[in-house]
């Protein structure tokens, strides 16, 4: 079943679709991503268990503030969004880890890999409007991108320094 668009915004339905759907990969990337994050949260060991323990946390709270962007901004072009945990599954490109026993350092390098990864993909998202003369989905992928950037910029960071 194809998602319609209603013509909400002066965008054009052609617009407003294509950018919806890219926002909804978006939104199921930023699911899985927070998710994993959250999921490494709660099984970080080790010498800076508390120290990963709350950057994770305040990475997973960053990244679940904008889900509710993702998805509102989708609404306001007239298009649906995600209605479930498989269709988060059906959109997203990151890939989940169900590992036991992921040590502290493999997972704060899967979390930057993924984290630079969701940056390409918010840069393509960002093109996307740029076509289409969408400035305001446009602006706030530009926020996205710096927070992303940042947390790539710690968890580099800490794993350049041996985690």
């Amino acid at each position: 079943m194809k998602a319609t668009v209603m013509a909400i915004s002066d965008l054009g339905q052609t617009a407003a679709h294509d950018i919806a759907k890219e926002l909804r990969r978006l939104l199921a990337d930023t699911f899985a991503l927070y998710m994993k994050t959250k999921n490494f949260h709660w099984h970080m060991m080790g010498r800076q268990f508390r120290d990963y323990h709350l950057l994770l946390d305040e990475h997973a709270d960053q990244l679940f503030a904008i889900t509710d962007e993702i998805a509102e901004r989708a609404r306001k072009l007239g298009a649906g969004t995600l209605r479930s945990i498989g269709d988060i599954g059906r959109h997203q490109r990151l890939r989940d880890n169900d590992q036991e026993g992921v040590a502290p350092v493999d997972m704060l390098l899967e979390l930057l890999t993924d984290n630079q990864q969701f940056t390409q993909f918010l840069r393509i998202a960002h093109e996307l409007c740029d076509r289409y003369r969408d400035v305001a989905t446009a602006s706030l992928i530009e926020n996205w991108i710096d927070e992303a950037e940042r947390r790539c910029w710690f968890l580099a960071e800490i794993v350049a320094g041996g985690a």
